[in-house]
């Protein structure tokens, strides 16, 4: 009889989840007496930071989060205290500015996707929250003073937990973000090389090389997530990351140039020669042989070896087409970025201060997406203080804050993967009830109240809870049970055991996730083929901006990263086979490093006739491709680059590199052509009719 996952997860833990949990309790267990030692008012809100530090418990990671952690909340607590200052005399107001603050902070969340970045977001609304609300509670007792003191107590907690965490992640058997980036690296790479080999093989199939894609997609981003945390690990730190950063770089250019020579093998195989063809067979054997190696040296040895094979192929060639020509020198500067791309793995683990910096990969921010998100968080937020404003019961704080922090937190996640976080995350929450009321608060309430004998009964229940937070398939029921737990027992110097109180307060935690998971589906983000448009647009406006930038296939490179990756995640969630949307991504990744390989290789033929021309081309260039998104064709391509190419062969005698600018512009119709054959058939649109003109020769 096979197990349930979870039960799975929890009767076979890996080792490293073992030390992940104990971990988090003696971190816990930390925090805890040093919020009680220093009289803190409520020292559970230290266990509630500290819980949020064991979600990816590596040092580097823990560190960067401990600060987000502590800017987050001394930043909220600062708005509170302002909103207060001028407000406390009118609680609606002081309560619409709440709201405003925690949908801004919300928006904002959805902009970044670093999960770190997030959490000094959601914070800043819990603290600012907690000031206002917890102050308006005691209105009688309100002054300056007050506020001031439930300020410094909130981010006192808060700061007390993120430091036990961070404390003991650095000196109890540390787990270094170096590692798994290192790893992650690897797979990376690996996946690159076989996506090439695939890519590059006539026979395979499109669903094939889209599942290689999006895997390389998918692992570049956490890459470039935790490129940031490992420089908190020592002065080899920022290096790493400066590498990984590069790798990521790269390895989207690799997937760039090698999606070029695909789609020109299989869309125009009449114009492979027999020379082509025996350099796309060594670059596929090569390819294989770098990525069956377990050693570095090797790789860098073969992959240098691939490099004069090609070239020395290159210049054997006679009498070719112009386009084989150019692709031609493409694929020898995609051997070009493959050693780079080795050079920066080597570099996670060994100092290269030869080796380029790179940005790293950008976020996309969509202010329609950000907007949505940040209106639900502040309705949650609404509902919750509806509920207090009429009840005035304590438990409806809970109801107000805790489903904003998860709104907050979850705010980046699509609707198909926020339905299934919110209900693991309320399965949590009612295992936790039962087990906070029953065991925890009915151990306790029988026991001498010391510290010893406080942290031996919630010590089983957190080590189980943290068990199934150290796994991701399970960590939505160990964020659940676990911060429901700690608010129902609120652990403290001296605690109360009164059975009502305890039941409102779980009552309240578990209505106000319901709330949340209901309003989350209620509303709902923008129309997915509403967003991918969006994102192609997005990428039509940096093909025009692409010359603006002293380092443009960096800075292409990083914008259109996490770009690529929404446009496939929004493509897998629909369900269709075609994945048009996914190939309109990578098309404008090729289309802009087409743009920047075209600016060197006119660099010796500027003019300002050419430089006019190539504005004019641009133009050209992005709007064919927004055309063909739509399945529409646009002629004016092919007579923006005859004009182009006819100034440039104005201003210098014609050689080998216009005959292949000749070809580079022949490839590109051929491509929007295509593209928009294929839009408008998956789309069900009139097919656009055949191009008059051939293919030229050079």
């Amino acid at each position: 009889m096979a197990l349930h996952p979870v039960l799975a997860q929890l009767l076979m833990p890996e080792r490293r989840a073992v030390i992940f949990a104990l971990k988090g309790v003696i971190s816990m267990a930390l925090a805890l007496f040093v919020s009680m030692y220093l009289q803190l008012d409520r020292p559970y809100w230290a266990l509630v930071s500290a819980v949020f530090l064991q979600i990816r418990p590596e040092s580097g990671l823990v560190i960067e989060k401990a600060i987000c952690q502590i800017v987050g909340s001394a930043v909220g607590g600062g708005v509170g205290i302002l909103i207060l200052a001028f407000l406390s005399a009118y609680p609606v107001l002081a309560l619409g500015c709440l709201t405003l603050w925690i949908g801004l902070n919300s928006a904002a969340a959805s902009m970044v996707h670093s999960t770190n970045y997030i959490y000094a977001f959601a914070m800043a609304g819990m603290t600012a929250g907690l000031v206002v609300i917890l102050v308006m509670a005691n209105a009688s007792a309100a002054d300056s003073q007050a506020v001031f003191s439930i300020a410094q107590a909130r981010i006192s907690e808060i700061t007390v937990g993120a430091i036990c965490a961070m404390l003991v992640s650095q000196l109890l058997w540390p787990v270094k973000v170096k590692d798994s980036l290192r790893a992650q690296a690897r797979s990376a790479i690996n996946g690159t090389l076989e996506y090439i080999t695939v890519e590059l093989d006539p026979e395979s199939s499109h669903e094939e090389r889209h599942q290689h894609a999006d895997q390389i997609l998918e692992t570049l981003v956490a890459v470039n997530d935790d490129s940031s945390a490992v420089a908190y690990e020592g002065p080899e730190g920022p290096g790493r990351g400066r590498a990984a950063s590069l790798l990521c770089n790269r390895i989207l250019s690799l997937v760039a140039v090698t999606q070029i020579i695909g789609r020109f093998r299989r869309n125009h195989a009449d114009l492979v020669s027999p020379a082509f063809a025996e350099l796309l067979a060594l670059m596929r054997e090569r390819l294989k042989q770098i990525a069956d190696t377990d050693s570095y040296e090797e790789g860098y040895r073969l992959a240098q070896q691939l490099r004069r094979q090609l070239k020395q192929l290159r210049d054997q060639q006679e009498g070719e087409e112009a386009i084989v020509s150019r692709l031609s020198q493409t694929s020898l500067e995609m051997v070009g970025d493959l050693v780079v791309v080795l050079r920066a793995y080597n570099a996670l683990e060994n100092r290269d201060q030869t080796l380029l910096n790179a940005p790293r990969l950008k976020t996309h921010r969509d202010p329609l997406v950000g907007a949505v998100n940040g209106f639900r968080t502040a309705a949650v937020f609404l509902i919750g203080a509806v509920v207090w404003v009429q009840t005035a019961s304590q438990a409806a704080i809970m109801l107000m804050i805790m489903p904003v922090v998860f709104s907050v937190m979850f705010s980046r996640f699509s609707l198909v993967a926020l339905s299934f976080i919110l209900q693991r995350v309320l399965i949590g929450a009612m295992v936790a009830i039962p087990v906070a009321l029953l065991f925890g608060l009915g151990l306790l309430s029988r026991s001498s109240g010391d510290f010893e004998i406080l942290v031996l009964v919630l010590a089983g229940p957190y080590f189980v809870g943290l068990l199934v937070l150290a796994n991701r398939p399970t960590l939505p029921y160990g964020l659940g049970f676990c911060i429901p737990f700690t608010i129902i027992t609120q652990p403290s110097n001296n605690m109360t055991f009164h059975a009502d109180t305890a039941v409102s307060t779980a009552l309240g935690l578990f209505v106000g996730i319901s709330v949340l998971y209901w309003v989350f589906k209620l509303i709902s983000p923008p129309d997915s083929q509403l967003l991918q448009r969006r994102l192609i647009h997005a990428t039509a406006r940096d093909l025009l901006d692409i010359d603006q930038h002293d380092h443009p296939e960096n800075w292409f490179n990083g914008r259109m990263g996490e770009r690529l990756l929404r446009i496939a995640n929004f493509d897998q969630g629909t369900g269709t086979s075609d994945r048009y949307m996914t190939d309109l991504g990578f098309t404008g990744l090729n289309l802009g490093h087409v743009s920047i390989r075209l600016r060197r290789l006119i660099q010796s033929h500027r003019s300002a006739s050419v430089d006019l021309r190539l504005r004019e081309w641009q133009k050209a260039l992005s709007t064919a491709y927004l055309k063909s998104s739509k399945g529409l064709l646009y002629p004016e391509f092919r007579d923006a680059s005859a004009s182009l190419l006819h100034a440039v062969e104005e201003a210098g005698e014609p050689n080998q590199q216009t005959a292949i600018i000749e070809g580079m512009f022949e490839r590109l119709a051929l491509t929007f052509e295509r593209t928009a054959r294929t839009v408008a058939q998956a789309t069900g649109k009139p097919l656009p009719g055949a191009s008059a003109r051939k293919p030229q020769t050079a």
